[in-house]
């Protein structure tokens, strides 16, 4: 797109403003075809089938912090996605595809906001890198997660995306949650970053009534959306800065208990990077040991768990005139792919071992969607 410039406002504290490609004629350029659109139906219901407990697999949300080179994330999607139908009777993997990274002060925000690296700010150009990657990540077979930050940028990929998260700095606001309840995608809202689990309860309720509010169709014209509400949102716990880790028994049993007092569904996803594993990389795999543990001892309250992982372990930082390492994280420490496939075994066999403490007469959910 031309960078145009427009006028006729005055704006002391703005140094330009560029007309921003509206979501419809994205979609026209980069459309999800009929094949794609099924497809991410049926992991949208899959996912709400394992959410609900009519599926008994564990939903797995594994994938980089924050894309920043589509190569390498099309890489570890294509790896993924085989090892995604190896341990499809137990697990249902969703690839962790997040464009927008909020910031506590300042930094990298994503993909979307800066392709290039270079602090440049080519949204537009970022909207279409990161479109057309997820539609080449579905062409695999594979679901994608992405977290929603910016609700005007949701038309954009929404289309797309079979799991979506409220982060925790955004959980407490009414704007996202408002978004959330209009979202066709299960929603997991992150409990706040001092750990609050109240606040993301309260964000499950929210999001899960009607709302009325301002928004854009895809167009780019304002309108106001009368949302149904979203039944699919569920809690994520990460741990809290001030209250720590919150995946061990006692913390699980916390947030069933705080969810079945806001006549909630008893359900959790945890998180097994950030507070949980002190944003040490290397933890996550306790954090889901631990996990898996109470997984296999029966605990149905835990659906899920998200993991940050990309090619190659570790972090990165963004240098002006330094190569960066190739399939490394430039956002939060991950995994390695080496170690993300001993996780994800570990977790299938949680996966079966809690299948043989089901009650007799309940049986294993065999969704026509299940291998979406």
């Amino acid at each position: 797109m031309a960078t145009t410039l427009i006028t006729g406002m005055h704006e002391p504290r703005i140094d330009r403003m560029q007309p921003l490609t509206p979501p419809d004629l994205l979609h026209r350029e980069l459309p999800i075809d009929e094949v794609r659109r099924t497809a991410v139906t049926d992991a949208r219901t899959s996912v709400a089938a394992v959410l609900d407990g009519h599926d008994d697999r564990l939903l797995v949300i594994v994938g980089p912090c924050s894309v920043h080179d589509p190569l390498a994330a099309l890489d570890y999607a294509t790896r993924l996605s085989g090892l995604a139908g190896t341990l499809g009777d137990d697990l249902l993997v969703l690839m962790r595809v997040y464009f927008e990274k909020p910031r506590t002060v300042v930094g990298w925000k994503g993909l979307i906001y800066d392709p290039r690296l270079d602090g440049s700010g080519d949204i537009d150009l970022g909207l279409r890198t990161a479109r057309a990657l997820l539609l080449r990540v579905l062409d695999l077979g594979l679901p994608v997660a992405c977290e929603f930050l910016d609700p005007l940028l949701a038309r954009y990929t929404s289309d797309t995306v079979a799991w979506g998260a409220i982060g925790a700095r955004t959980v407490e606001s009414q704007i996202h949650r408002q978004l959330a309840s209009g979202l066709p995608m299960p929603i997991g809202m992150k409990n706040r970053p001092d750990g609050s689990v109240t606040t993301a309860v309260d964000a499950v309720l929210a999001a899960g009534a009607p709302h009325v509010h301002a928004g854009t169709d895809t167009t780019g014209q304002p309108v106001i959306a009368h949302t149904t509400g979203n039944t699919d949102c569920h809690l994520v716990l990460r741990g809290g800065s001030r209250s720590g880790p919150n995946f061990g028994p006692v913390a699980v049993e916390d947030a069933l208990r705080r969810l079945r007092s806001a006549d909630l569904p008893e359900r959790v996803v945890i998180d097994a990077s950030h507070d949980n594993s002190g944003k040490d990389h290397q933890r996550q795999a306790g954090v889901v040991g631990e996990v898996a543990r109470q997984v296999e001892s029966g605990q149905r309250g835990i659906v899920g768990l998200m993991l940050e992982s990309f090619l190659v372990a570790g972090r990165q930082d963004i240098v002006p005139g330094r190569p960066l390492t190739y399939g490394q994280s430039v956002t939060d420490a991950c995994l390695s792919w080496e170690a993300t496939v001993a996780t994800l075994d570990r977790l299938a066999l949680a996966a079966r071992r809690r299948r043989g403490t089901r009650p007799a007469g309940a049986g294993h959910a065999v969704l026509g969607a299940r291998h979406a």
